[in-house]
């Protein structure tokens, strides 16, 4: 599997695991802790939530799954990258400290890896990398860094004081929905940035696009693996599909180990033209 540089110098694998939609429901957080803990077993290494998803239930969650795959010797705290993100209406002075202490009890965490402003609010920019900051201080963060950050965005928090400390920016990329590619990765790549890729099955469809049909079984692998290792084959670019079910933890996993050709990534690029100009950035 590929692996991505941090701007610290610390690497992770390029492909991760997505919790948004999970602990919303008493009735399958058993499914959803289960999916979470197999996932460990199977070598994922880097777990994406928030506060958002669920409100909470998403990270109680992650927190239940690897406490038990701690305990179980399965993995060790120091090679899982726990990922979570903070509401923008929390995102001031006193709301990150706050937020994150709810974030870190919820995960059963001393330490969040990477946390993120999960879109931009009221907030000034300035105040929340403050308060980022001071949690990295206090060894509560690992990292901090972004979340639906378009160009423009991107460019005014560099900007701030410690700004250009941010470590990433998580945006909607796939290779249905290219549109980050045209001026925001090769910003990011410039500054060793990684983008990390939510939605990068396009939330499943790209399973049932018949125009990836003919290449996916070519290749021997399904359309939804073809689409994933598309975007794990972009430099600088990490990769969070969600999955609960065990058929697409395995078929995701193994999609971080295909490798396209030449050939195939120009079909790819035929059958899903990148855009001509740049648009507004997508966002879910």
């Amino acid at each position: 599997m590929q692996h991505l540089t941090f701007p610290d110098g610390s690497t992770r694998p390029a492909l991760g695991l997505g919790t948004w939609r999970m602990g919303e429901s008493a009735r399958t957080g058993g499914a959803e802790i289960a999916a979470v803990r197999l996932a460990l077993e199977l070598g994922y290494r880097v777990i994406d939530t928030a506060e958002m998803y669920g409100e909470g239930g998403a990270e109680r969650v992650v927190g239940v799954a690897l406490a038990d795959a701690l305990r179980a010797g399965v993995v060790a705290r120091e090679d899982v990258f726990v990922v979570s993100k903070v509401y923008p209406h929390n995102a001031s002075r006193r709301g990150v400290p706050a937020a994150c202490e709810r974030s870190r009890k919820r995960l059963g965490l001393d330490r969040i890896d990477l946390y993120l402003l999960h879109w931009r609010g009221a907030h000034p920019l300035g105040e929340t990398v403050e308060a980022f900051e001071q949690l990295r201080a206090r060894g509560h963060i690992g990292a901090w860094g972004v979340s639906n950050f378009d160009l423009e965005d991107m460019e005014e928090l560099v900007g701030v004081p410690q700004g250009d400390a941010c470590a990433a920016d998580q945006v909607y990329f796939s290779l249905g929905e290219r549109g980050a590619g045209v001026a925001l990765l090769p910003w990011l790549r410039a500054r060793g940035m990684p983008l990390m890729a939510y939605c990068p099955i396009d939330q499943g469809a790209l399973a049932a696009d018949t125009r990836l049909a003919a290449p996916a079984q070519r290749l021997g692998v399904s359309p939804a693996q073809l689409g994933l290792a598309w975007v794990l084959h972009q430099p600088g670019v990490m990769a969070i599909p969600k999955a609960v079910r065990e058929t697409h933890l395995r078929e995701n996993r193994a999609a971080a180990e295909l490798v396209l050709d030449e050939a195939v990534r120009h079909e790819l690029d035929r059958l899903f033209p990148p855009p001509r100009a740049r648009g507004p950035l997508a966002m879910v």
